[in-house]
């Protein structure tokens, strides 16, 4: 079928060229060619068709489907008759010096080339779209069973979106209007449809059209813009969606498949990150990566987003089996040049840890394997012993014997002045890290960073259970905050980072303002349609033991450089401790951790972590 479409669409090109040099002398001459110039017309023929052909060839005009014909491929037509008109004029001047030739016959045959190739092209597109013959009209007809919607954004994405309902006829949707604040838009049309008004006339304007729902289609919003759309959607009584950014999409295609519900994450209206992706590339192309805890909230989207650099292998290294099916099942369908594998086991078990690096010899390690649940660790400190020291020691152990070249530990600001067992043991991971770079030639290095939104066990999926069940939604103090950004941001920066570590660095990503839990909590509620205190009730429940009402990214006496990345920092004056005194510390913790003693095991960390300081009863 494929073979047959490349010869129809090469003679219907032969036909298109013989026909715009034809009418092109009949144009010059006004229908009568002389003689003297009619036997020109064939003999130039046989070899202006083959330039043109391999011109359009060059340029790609074979290899895409004309029912897709856009703007690049008339660009590209566009190149190849200009380079196709260059070579036969050179030919004439080389060989006829265009001695008894028209000049005028080549300026029109360029002119009618385009329009001919292109013309057809454009016209199979139309068939295709919908716009004209049968489809059109049922089209037309089944306007009254669609959802009639309309859009916030007259940019970019809301030109993407009202293009593929209009030349998708199986979508249910029929676009009614677009609504954008910016006023030189409106009145003027996109695809046929009207740029009615601002913002704040959104509610008389779904009442006027009797709308069924909106779509938000703007593809970078800032926080205060966002709640403000939101709050005039909200006005309007009526359902409301909206189009993930650009960069969240598959090679930045909008689809009508990826609209969703407004969620919390869209409300934190972080800027686009920018990443260094050659630079990121380098030392991920080509190579073996392994991830610790890679079925994992972090670790998943790490994996998916290393896969994105094309590494020759992915080893995905977790002990939750199930999980971890899961998620070389998901890698192996969606990146099926990428030799994915799966390795079960716990960081805890050096042996385990051995095998598997013996087996992949990874060439990267990002290491995000840890227990992070604050309240469960100050009732069980010896499994944060176990799982957040003893296996990041482990992990360290294997990535030096095996010769790993660059280790990246995922940390946490809760190593910031700890006042819980789970941030202490993560300062330990730190220094423990610190202290192999400071030993070896191997890359070692962590990146700091606050709470991820929608991670597993954090506060929007808790607030979002407790809104289904009818509430209260729990806060445990009115003036707490904490730091957010999404797991996709954490992740990307973790990459960046990644690339930009000489050993010993502890980066910290820039959080941007931190966020009341209070004014989280009764945005959340706003977005399912419900109101705080009435439909919902908020409760406070007191700090739990180990929590701090504010997180910080720095401890006292910390200094912090700004790097060649706006939204990296890095910790230029931590004391590195030696892998000797470390290793003393990790033994102390583990014999009291096999005791199962929770006073010895707080007592070891205030003497390693002397900024650990123990807050409330544990």
């Amino acid at each position: 079928m494929g073979r047959r479409n490349f010869w129809l669409m090469l003679l219907a090109d032969v036909a298109a060229v013989f026909a715009a040099h034809y009418f092109a002398y009949c144009i010059r001459f006004e229908v009568v060619v002389p003689s003297a110039f009619a036997g020109q017309c064939l003999p130039c023929l046989m070899w202006i068709i083959p330039i043109k052909l391999a011109s359009l060839s060059l340029f790609g005009l074979y290899r895409g489907m004309w029912r897709y014909t856009g703007l690049h491929d008339l660009i590209n037509l566009l190149k190849a008759n200009v380079m196709a008109s260059g070579a036969v004029i050179l030919v004439i001047l080389g060989v006829y010096r265009f001695e008894g030739y028209s000049r005028s016959v080549f300026i029109i045959d360029f002119v009618l080339s385009i329009l001919f190739l292109g013309g057809y092209r454009v016209g199979i597109r139309l068939f295709h779209s919908g716009i004209s013959d049968k489809k059109a009209w049922k089209w037309v007809g089944d306007i009254r069973h669609k959802k009639k919607v309309l859009i916030i954004g007259a940019g970019d994405m809301g030109e993407k979106l009202v293009r593929e309902i209009k030349e998708n006829v199986a979508l249910n949707y029929h676009v009614l209007g677009i609504v954008d604040d910016d006023r030189r838009k409106h009145s003027f049309n996109i695809h046929g449809v009207t740029v009615l008004g601002e913002l704040n006339e959104l509610a008389e304007i779904a009442e006027k059209t009797n709308a069924d729902e909106i779509i938000i289609a703007i593809s970078t919003l800032s926080a205060s813009s966002m709640r403000r759309i939101v709050s005039f959607c909200e006005s309007t009584g009526l359902p409301f969606k909206t189009m993930p950014g650009l960069w969240e999409m598959i090679e930045g295609k909008v689809v009508v498949s990826a609209m969703r519900k407004v969620r919390y994450e869209d409300l934190l209206g972080r800027a686009a990150i920018k990443l260094d992706t050659e630079r990121i590339g380098t030392y991920l192309g080509g190579k073996t990566v392994l991830v610790t805890g890679g079925a994992g909230s972090i670790g998943s989207e790490l994996c998916r987003q290393i896969c994105g650099f094309r590494p020759e292998r992915v080893v995905i290294f977790d002990k939750d089996e199930s999980g971890l099916y899961e998620m070389e099942q998901q890698l192996m369908a969606r990146y099926g040049y990428i030799r994915i594998r799966a390795a079960l086991g716990s960081v805890q078990n050096g042996d385990v840890l051995d095998r598997a690096f013996s087996r992949y010899a990874p060439d990267v390690v990002f290491h995000a394997a840890a227990y992070k649940h604050v309240p469960m660790m100050e009732l069980h400190p010896w499994e944060a012993v176990f799982n957040n020291i003893l296996g990041t020691r482990q992990v360290m152990v294997a990535c030096d014997r095996h010769h790993v070249g660059r280790t990246v530990l995922v940390s946490t600001d809760k190593a910031v002045r700890p006042t819980n067992v789970m941030g202490a043991s993560k300062r330990m991971a730190e220094l423990i890290t610190q202290g192999h770079a400071a030993k070896n030639d191997n890359r070692f290095m962590a990146v700091r960073f606050g709470n991820v939104v929608g991670s597993a066990g954090s506060v929007v999926p808790l607030f979002r259970s407790q809104i289904e069940r009818g509430g209260p939604v729990t806060v445990t103090h009115p003036d707490v905050t904490r730091y957010f950004m999404t797991i996709p941001e954490a992740c990307s920066l973790i990459l960046q980072a990644g690339a930009m570590g000489r050993g010993g660095e502890i980066f910290i990503l820039k959080m941007g303002t931190p966020i009341r839990i209070l004014d989280m909590a009764k945005d959340i509620i706003t977005l399912n349609g419900l109101t705080p205190g009435e439909d919902i009730d908020i409760t406070f429940t007191g700090l739990r033991p180990g929590e701090k009402l504010f997180e910080e990214l720095i401890t006292e006496g910390e200094d912090i450089v700004e790097t060649d990345h706006e939204d990296i920092m890095v910790l230029n004056s931590s004391r590195i401790r030696s892998m000797e005194e470390m290793q003393t510390h990790v033994a102390r913790l583990i014999e009291l951790a096999k005791k199962a003693d929770a006073a010895g095991i707080r007592e070891e960390l205030m003497r390693v972590v002397p900024e650990y300081q123990i807050q409330g009863e544990p």
